[in-house]
């Protein structure tokens, strides 16, 4: 376990990382802090082949041109969350160009696309970062990710080498690791939390069913009150998976998943995450000499506040990690030790 991060007593509580991380007030003093970020920002709208379209924003200094680095939110984030707009805006600040994609129906992008989202569209994602980095070529190129962002980060450095996709690092930060045991712990032990994301998926598929109304699940899905129970409707009807088991298992990267990860990649998680719990890194059986884990004792899920003003340890964590040398084109797996959990 890594004790480069030990915040202060006061805000040692898992909880209260967790939800300081994305609530209003920090947005707003993050909104301040990510102001050359802001100013400098472009929408962009990627085209991701079979006429999926995804929206990003891309933030750039012209005479920086080394580095870029594309963010991935969690969940029912976005391009906007404190968490990703905090890091986003200390990259830019320390001379890093910084791509923030919002994965489909997340953030203000319900329109782009009629099909609705779910965690196994990684084709269209993987298409998205290599437009990015066709669109604005850089020296070094870098990924990173958070919860479901940082679970799809890893996957698309799994297939990186096959699609011809230069990553010279990946960084995943609390990362989803078993969607099957999350959404038991959410349901089960965690109702804020699971009240939160019920009540955020419904609001997404309000958004969407106004813009396609023949999507026809107004009289289902919106009246459930579980992720099981929605799960249950959306998988069978809304994904090419009969159920919900099938589904959550399919974008797992439990047991031997990551084995074939040649990509240099960095997995920061907290031992005291309530939502992705520390023994679903443990589930990871076979872990590649590329993959390096930072495991700390303090820092909810996300959260890694480091001080009163809601700093994040994770954003000058990033600056670190994405300062090193651009690795050769073909990507071989750099000889790290994985850190035991």
């Amino acid at each position: 376990m890594s004790d480069t991060f030990t915040p202060p007593y006061l805000l040692r509580n898992p909880h209260l990382q967790t939800m300081l991380a994305s609530l209003r007030p920090r947005k707003y003093f993050i909104g301040r802090r990510a102001d050359n970020l802001l100013r400098q920002a472009k929408e962009q709208i990627l085209d991701c082949g079979k006429g999926v379209r995804l929206l990003g924003s891309y933030s750039c200094r012209p005479e920086h041109l080394e580095n870029i680095a594309v963010l991935i939110h969690g969940w029912e984030g976005s391009i906007d969350s404190s968490y990703l707009l905090s890091a986003a805006g200390m990259l830019f600040d320390h001379g890093c160009n910084v791509f923030r994609l919002n994965l489909r129906d997340h953030g203000n992008s319900h329109h782009l696309n009629r099909d609705l989202f779910n965690s196994t569209r990684l084709a269209e994602v993987v298409n998205a970062v290599a437009e990015v980095f066709q669109r604005y070529p850089h020296k070094r190129h870098y990924l990173a990710g958070f919860s479901l962002g940082g679970n799809f980060a890893l996957r698309i450095g799994l297939q990186a080498p096959s699609k011809s996709l230069r990553l010279d690092k990946i960084v995943a930060i609390s990362p989803l690791i078993s969607p099957s045991s999350t959404t038991f712990n959410l349901e089960k032990n965690l109702f804020v939390y699971h009240a939160y994301f019920v009540r955020k998926w419904r609001g997404s598929l309000r958004k969407k069913l106004v813009l396609f109304p023949d999507l026809g699940y107004d009289d289902t899905i919106l009246n459930l009150n579980s992720l099981s129970s929605m799960n249950g409707y959306f998988v069978p009807n809304h994904t090419v998976f009969s159920t919900a088991e099938g589904y959550l298992d399919a974008y797992a990267l439990t047991g031997s998943r990551l084995a074939g990860l040649l990509v240099d990649s960095h997995i920061i998680a907290a031992e005291d995450d309530p939502i992705t719990s520390i023994q679903d890194l443990v589930q990871m059986t076979a872990r590649p000499s590329s993959l390096q884990l930072e495991v700390t004792r303090y820092g909810g899920h996300c959260g890694f506040l480091k001080d009163l003003s809601l700093n994040s340890w994770v954003d000058q964590r990033l600056v670190t990690l994405f300062s090193g040398p651009a690795a050769p084109e073909s990507n071989p797996p750099p000889a790290i030790e994985a850190v035991s959990v």
